[in-house]
């Protein structure tokens, strides 16, 4: 499969053009960029020219960007007023929660790629008729922002109410948004399970997020490698083959310094991923 890795791995760090040659260095021939202003902060024209300078250059294929989940610099932790959900059903709070995504869009002004990945409220967000009402006003707004500027949104399945496989289907058909979606792994690990969520998104699946979690608490940890993931990897990288020209095979980590050299640790997993295969495989060998 091919292979991408989300910068969420270094979400505590400052992405630079340095950082994004380590992860060529390592052979991963996409990324996606996660929104977090310690990291990515797209309002920052500096950074965003000195990186755009270097796709320019690079062979590196940009895939997508991870809608900002919080307007401040450290992951929401300057208090509530952060957070960026476009659930919010209130329109005069809604609308600058709106327009700090279109900021994150314009990326694509100087660095182009194809997918935005939103999520839909968040995390153990209960079910609303008003929030999904205020999610597809501001989607209906954002697509057609993000079109224009050759982007597609991708909705992400994540642990809430709004936003399981079956939700998510339930919005397209309720709003007739022509969206595609963001297989979370880890995600649906907590939630209805791979398999199923698999089988529920698999014709609108564009991107994923692989990581793994003991089914409870969203941790983002790295197949294999982190004691306590408990995802059925084998299961989940043959329903991920069946349609494997639909999407990347795409690595969404959280750093763990018990890991060693993180990108070491990654060409391991992608190494691990791609050597599971069925049963009936191993035994024909």
């Amino acid at each position: 499969m091919f292979h991408a890795l989300s910068t969420h791995l270094f979400i505590n760090h400052r992405l630079t053009t340095a950082m994004l040659d380590r992860i060529w260095g390592a052979s991963i021939p996409a990324v996606e960029l996660f929104c977090a202003r310690q990291h990515l902060d797209y309002q920052n024209k500096a950074q965003i020219a000195e990186l755009a300078n270097w796709f320019h250059d690079s062979p590196m294929r940009l895939h997508s960007l991870h809608s900002p989940m919080y307007s401040d610099d450290c992951s929401g932790k300057s208090g509530p007023n952060a957070v960026i959900t476009i659930t919010e059903p209130v329109k005069s709070k809604r609308l600058p929660m709106v327009d700090e995504i279109k900021r994150a869009l314009d990326i694509a002004e100087t660095i182009p790629f194809r997918f935005l990945i939103q999520h839909i409220g968040v995390g153990a967000e209960e079910f609303d008729m008003r929030k999904v009402d205020a999610a597809f006003t501001a989607l209906e707004e954002l697509s057609v922002f993000a079109r224009h500027r050759g982007v597609e949104i991708l909705l992400e399945n994540i642990p809430n109410q709004l936003s399981s496989a079956e939700r998510l289907v339930q919005f397209l058909e309720i709003t007739h948004l022509d969206l595609g979606f963001c297989l979370d792994t880890g995600h649906a690990h907590m939630n209805e399970g791979v398999e199923a969520a698999f089988q529920i998104m698999r014709d609108r699946i564009r991107s994923t997020h692989v990581h793994d979690n003991d089914g409870v608490h969203d941790r983002h940890l790295f197949p294999f490698l982190n004691p306590g993931g408990s995802i059925d990897w084998r299961n989940t990288m043959q329903l991920l083959r069946s349609r494997a020209g639909q999407y990347p095979l795409m690595l969404e980590l959280k750093e763990d310094a018990m890991m060693g050299p993180p990108l070491d640790a990654v060409q391991q997993i992608f190494d691990l991923l791609e050597n599971e295969r069925p049963l009936e495989e191993e035994e024909g060998r």
